[in-house]
This record gives structure tokens, sequence and C-alpha cells, in this order.
């Protein structure tokens, strides 16, 4: 087989989300409809006219990794190594010396180690620069969840992070699903991770006019596609996957999850936060993913919508489904799992590409909830209020940012004979 068609399959899955600090609590909460978002716990919001955020309830570095490893590295990372744990489990991978050159890792994040900046900058004004923290420097970078999975594993394969506002995530993994089918590596960790509930993160898509306001009703403050949403809710977390070289991944007896087909990226090219309203480019990105995958729009079993609940992002999707699948976007089922964990910034697309394996794997698609008044504007099936099931075959998951950033992942169901 050609270095350009290496199959890529999916070994591992590890996830922290507002949803659930594992994937089968994850999914659970997903395909029953439950909300993560909730009042904010991290900071006080006395001063904010946000007061609602999806947390990573209930997280806790010190079950992951000792304490003095946690003060080290932002939440981020704390969230990156964490989920990592769960994906090896599931793959069994283990960073062998003789093939670690050939494992390497691309973990990206929008905003990289916001929390350490945000006290490092207290620390700063109140004591002054000699007390800065010496692990300040590599613990906020956007490389930094992705050189702890080094650290903690022993890949010296190829190492970055990568950012790209709200598509980092799918942009990761696609830059890891390309550097496998080249073969330039076994297999990658990769994924995306933020810990955007912070003050500055707030504040700063708040004076965009980018978030929601609903704070006496916080589970149904996000809403996808419905009539009456006012902007997205802010959340926390992301996916790490375990991509591998399907050769080497049943060579050393590994279970393939999914196969990852497709990746394709594009950009708009104008504006600096809002998308094309014709979503021209973002239909390109479709389109090029479902020819990279070898896939008719009929083929297409399901899509896991960017919809963030953005007055000017929702409809811009919907025409660019319509454009990509023609006729057919009416048949397809699309759901913004948005509804249910928050916006997690640079963390969306792996988690949704994670959501989008897991509906491969049990036929489900979960709902897109709060759709209770579609707006005229999005008339596609948007799966409103209840999970479904389907014979799922072929998905797409969207990411698209801030900046014009277009990003499109297409999964399928593994099949050994390709």
């Amino acid at each position: 087989m050609s270095e350009n068609h290496r199959r890529v399959v999916v070994t591992g899955l590890g996830v922290i989300s507002p949803v659930g600090l594992d994937i089968p609590t994850m999914w659970q909460n997903l395909i029953e409809g439950r909300s993560g978002i909730g009042p904010i716990t991290l900071f006080d919001t006395s001063d904010f006219d946000v007061h609602i955020a999806g947390e990573a309830h209930g997280f806790d570095p010190g079950c992951y990794m000792p304490a003095r490893d946690a003060r080290r590295i932002d939440r981020y990372t704390q969230f990156a190594l964490a989920a990592l744990e769960e994906a090896l489990q599931q793959s069994k991978l283990v960073v062998q010396e003789h093939d670690s050159y050939e494992i390497g890792a691309i973990i990206g994040s929008a905003g990289g180690g916001v929390w350490t900046y945000d006290n490092a900058f207290a620390i700063l004004r109140e004591k002054g620069p000699r007390r800065i923290n010496p692990f300040h420097v590599p613990a906020v970078g956007v490389d930094a969840a992705s050189v702890q999975v080094a650290l903690r594993t022993g890949a010296r394969g190829l190492n970055h992070g990568l950012a790209s506002a709200c598509s980092t995530g799918a942009d990761s993994i696609g830059a890891a699903f390309e550097t496998i089918q080249r073969g330039h590596a076994k297999a990658m960790f990769t994924g995306s991770f933020d810990a955007a509930v912070s003050p500055l993160s707030i504040a700063s898509f708040d004076c965009t006019g980018a978030l929601s306001h609903r704070n006496d009703d916080p589970t149904a403050a996000s809403r996808p596609f419905d009539a009456q949403r006012d902007g997205f809710v802010t959340a926390e977390g992301g996916a790490l996957l375990i991509l591998e070289d399907l050769e080497f991944a049943l060579r050393r007896g590994a279970q393939p999850l999914v196969e990852m087909a497709a990746y394709a990226a594009t950009s708009d090219a104008i504006h600096l936060t809002a998308p094309d309203p014709e979503g021209i480019s973002a239909a390109h990105c479709m389109n090029l993913a479902m020819r990279r995958a070898g896939l008719e729009p009929q083929s297409v079993s399901y899509i896991n919508a960017h919809g963030t609940a953005t007055l000017v992002g929702d409809p811009a999707e919907t025409n660019a489904i319509k454009r990509a699948l023609g006729e057919y976007a009416y048949r397809v089922p699309v759901s913004s799992t948005k509804s249910m964990t928050g916006h997690l910034t640079g963390g969306s697309g792996s988690i949704e590409a994670a959501i989008s394996i897991q509906a491969l794997l049990t036929g489900t698609i979960p709902p897109t909830i709060n759709l209770d008044h579609p707006d005229p504007e999005c008339d596609l099936d948007f799966v409103p209020l209840h999970a479904r099931q389907a014979d799922l075959q072929a998905v797409i998951s969207n990411s698209f940012g801030f900046g014009g950033h277009n990003a499109c992942l297409v999964f399928r169901s593994y099949c050994p004979e390709g």
C-alpha cells in the first residue's frame, strides 16, 4: 500500500467534559439529554454579566497525578493528562523503545494556559517579578499538553501544539491523521483541551457579544438552531484520541474502534469573528472531506454540527450543509451536542470527534436539546430534544472558528476489508 493511502484507525478515547469525566459517563448523559451547564464556581462572577458556564464538575487533578506535578502545569494540561489515562487504558498502547521515534503527539489549545497567565499577572502585581513560578513559561504555551503527554508516554516522534480558534481540535486530529497517512508515524496522541472558564476568557468572549446571558436558566441557555438563542455558553475540557496506522495496530493486537476516513480545512477569509453567512468556504470544506473519504452525500449517516447557538453562526452552518449536500441535506440527521456540553472553544473539535465516534459505535445520535422553537432559517433535521437510533456508517464532525477557520473530520465504521 502506498504511503498516501495508509489506513488510520482510532484505538483509544479519553475525555474531560461538563457532562462527564470519562467516556461512558459523558455518553450516557448526552443520549439522555442532560445539560452540563450551571453557575460558575471557579471564580467570583459578581462583577460579570455572565454567571454560567460548562465546568468540568468534580475534576480533581489529584486523581490523575501527584500534587507536585499538578502545580507545575495549567488546568488545561491537567485535563489532557487525565484524558490520556483513559485513552491508554482502552488502546493498551505502550510506547516501546524501538518504536518511540515513530509515535508522536499533536495536541492543541486555542487559549493555552490562561489560568497560569491570570495567576502570574496577579503575583507580578502583588509580589513582584522575583516571585513568578519558574515553570510559568512551559505551562502557558499551546504545546504544553503535547509536551506533557510525551513526557508521560515516552513518545519521541513529532510533537507540537496547534491553535486555530474553535477549529483547533479538528485541525489537531487532522494533522495527526495526515502524519500517519503519509507514513511519518505509526501512532499519534492527538486532540485538544481548553480551560476557558476563567475570568479573562469569559470577559473577553462577552465583550464580543457572543455569550448567552440566560443566567436564570442555565440548562436551557445553550440553544443551537433555536429562534430564542442568545449566544453560546463557554465550557472547558476536551478529548484525547489515539490514532494508529492500521497495520501497526493489528500487529500489536489492538482493536480498532472506528476508521478515520478524511480531514479537510478551508478559510473564509472574510471577517475576524463572523462566519460567511452563505457558508461557501465551510461547504467547500465539507465537500473536500467527503471527496477525500470517497463519500457521496447520501452516504453520510450523521453530522455533528459546530452549532454554537450564536445568531449568525447557526444559519451560516445550515447554509453550508445545504450547499455541501444539496437536496440530501434535508434527510441527513444533524445535531449540536453543544446544547449539552456548552462550547469548549479549542477543546470542542476533539470532544465532538469523540462523540461522533461514540455515535458510530452505538448506533445512537445524540440530540440537540433546548430546540423548542426552531429558527425558520435553520430548517434541517436537527434531532430535537431526544436521542435517535440509526444505522450509522459514516459521520462528519464540523468545526468552525473565529478568523474564518473551517475543519471537517470524517469517521466510518471499521471494516477489516477496507
